[in-house]
């Protein structure tokens, strides 16, 4: 989902199964301000990535720590072949167990 994606945000709460409520209140939007993306109106690139985040990705923005993040931001910088190496490493044992 890149912000120049049309995405059909109802399409995926109801696939989820959810209603706007409970849908756009995992990202902090409000039920008014869901259904007016909905309607057709900008979705701020902010808003995407937690869709993306949340929605797409299923990760529970509740558990991510800031100092995390920054690890990351500092594989990137320094070492990115140890980054992908560690996601590879994550991924296969999330499969395996």
């Amino acid at each position: 989902m890149k912000s120049n994606d049309k995405v059909d945000v109802r399409e995926i709460r109801r696939k989820l199964g959810l209603n706007q409520s409970q849908f756009w209140s995992k990202i902090g939007v409000t039920q008014s301000g869901g259904s007016r993306y909905e309607s057709g109106r900008n979705i701020p690139r902010p808003v995407q990535a937690l869709l993306r985040l949340v929605h797409v990705e299923q990760v529970d923005i509740g558990k991510i720590r800031k100092d995390e993040v920054d690890v990351i931001e500092y594989l990137k910088q320094t070492d990115p072949e140890l980054l992908k190496n560690l996601k590879k490493e994550a991924k296969a044992k999330k499969k395996a167990g």
